[in-house]
């Protein structure tokens, strides 16, 4: 139970990053920009030197602590699928993991082009604010720019939940929405609409699923070997209303 616990901080950790990555574009990086095609290098490094450490510390928080989180969560929704789905668990681990290094490595990309274009702001602001450009595309390419690793993987798990009963079917059915809405953000014109309505699901859907661990792991004992939840119900049973719906099964 100490995995699901920590899946379910995990969750409510990822939901945080969002609210916070949401709530500092609003209100700081807006005029600046972000969340655009036009984002103002110059202005970015400008706000950078008057405010020194605020945007590190947004990189930090949406992209670092997000991705670390993640490895947490997927592994401890990898343990719980295999009971109902372990085919579809699979592919989900694998996406989840495949989403993490990639929000991981934006996150790295994003704080050393701060830094260096930084470095190189008082001396050649131009130079600067180039560097800065070529090296944010990148970290865009990686996925701040992009939803379409995080919807496969919130997808993927919301069908598997869908089909084996780990999921309530509104979570499971959010869950597919979400992910629809990050996959369509391949589509240039739709991409900051959509890329939207992917945070502002992920934001429920990690919600949901962290209560969902958390309720789970607290009503759930071990005896003899075996998991039992008086709750538990089969697989698909239409009367499972819970976030996540608890599934009895041998401990590994």
């Amino acid at each position: 139970m100490i995995l699901t616990r920590l899946g379910s901080i995990a969750a409510l950790t990822c939901a945080a990053t969002y609210l916070v990555g949401f709530a500092t574009l609003v209100t700081l990086l807006a005029p600046l920009g972000y969340g655009k095609y036009e984002v103002d290098a110059a202005a970015v490094l400008a706000f950078n030197a008057a405010h020194p450490g605020i945007l590190t510390a947004w990189n930090s928080a949406i992209y670092l602590l997000n991705a670390l989180s993640l490895v947490v969560l997927v592994t401890a929704l990898s343990t719980r699928l295999p009971w109902t789905a372990p085919d579809w668990a699979r592919v989900a681990r694998g996406l989840g993991l495949v989403w993490a290094t990639l929000v991981l490595g934006a996150g790295m990309i994003s704080n050393v082009a701060l830094e260096r274009a930084s470095y190189l702001y008082d001396t050649d602001p131009a130079g600067a604010a180039e560097l800065w450009t070529i090296l944010h595309t990148v970290e865009l390419g990686l996925g701040g720019g992009n939803e379409i690793a995080g919807g496969a993987w919130i997808g993927c798990v919301s069908l598997a939940g869908l089909i084996g009963g780990n999921l309530s079917r509104p979570v499971a059915w959010l869950g597919l929405a979400t992910g629809t809405a990050g996959l369509a953000t391949i589509i240039s014109p739709l991409g900051h609409v959509t890329g939207a309505v992917f945070g502002l699901g992920a934001i429920v859907w990690f919600l949901a699923v962290g209560v969902g661990l958390w309720s789970t792991a607290t009503k759930s004992s071990i005896s003899r070997g075996v998991r039992v939840d008086p709750n538990a119900r089969l697989p698909n049973d239409p009367k499972c209303s819970t976030l996540l719906c608890p599934i009895a099964g041998r401990v590994a």
